[in-house]
């Protein structure tokens, strides 16, 4: 039972800070609104990568994001 209760306790650090919420949600809308485009000029139509967009803004921004992860 004591695993339990230091596992709950390790994970209830936030890993976001409210600010990438806000950031992530203004993506979503556009890309609902469809008006969020990638990189390249294309229509971002995946809600994936519109919250890849959000929290890769959130970054460059300085707010609490965790780092990306690594690749293989």
């Amino acid at each position: 039972m004591a695993t339990s209760t230091a596992a709950k306790r390790s994970s209830s650090t936030r890993k976001y800070g409210p600010a990438v919420g806000k950031s992530v949600e203004r993506e979503m809308k556009a890309m609902k609104q469809d008006k969020l485009r990638s990189g390249s000029g294309q229509k971002v139509t995946d809600p994936k990568q519109a919250i890849a967009i959000g929290l890769s803004e959130a970054r460059k921004a300085g707010k609490k994001v965790p780092p990306r992860p690594a690749k293989k």
